[in-house]
């Protein structure tokens, strides 16, 4: 089963961490992948850009509305994620507990579900 774990951290907490500090939690990251892939569980594993550098869109009655930076009013703010295969959520959040920021912020684990619509294939 596929399992998204949304990594939240606080980008103000995260800016103030020392050049090598980031390179060694950078590095502790590189290394978990790695690992993840050993065990088959990563699919996917990507860090995103900073919360301002994003675009917001909404559509309503047809027409799209674009607000820039963090729409949420929340300290924490998606910083990355992983999308990985694991037997049930009980797996996935072992998983997820050593996400080498996890100790950070907050990991979100979710399951991902097909879309079923009747007469076409998922």
């Amino acid at each position: 089963m596929k399992y998204l774990c949304l990594i939240y951290l606080d980008e103000k907490k995260m800016d103030a961490i020392p050049a090598g500090e980031m390179n060694a939690l950078n590095a502790q990251h590189l290394d978990f992948n790695d690992g993840l892939r050993t065990s088959g569980h990563v699919i996917e594993a990507e860090a995103l850009e900073p919360a301002r550098t994003m675009a917001c869109v909404r559509v309503r009655r047809g027409k799209a509305s674009i607000t820039d930076g963090p729409f949420a009013e929340s300290k924490e703010l998606v910083a990355g994620f992983y999308l990985i295969d694991a037997r049930d959520l009980s797996e996935a959040v072992q998983v997820a507990a050593r996400i080498p920021s996890a100790p950070l912020g907050t990991v979100e684990v979710r399951a991902t579900r097909q879309l079923i619509v009747e007469g076409r294939q998922p």
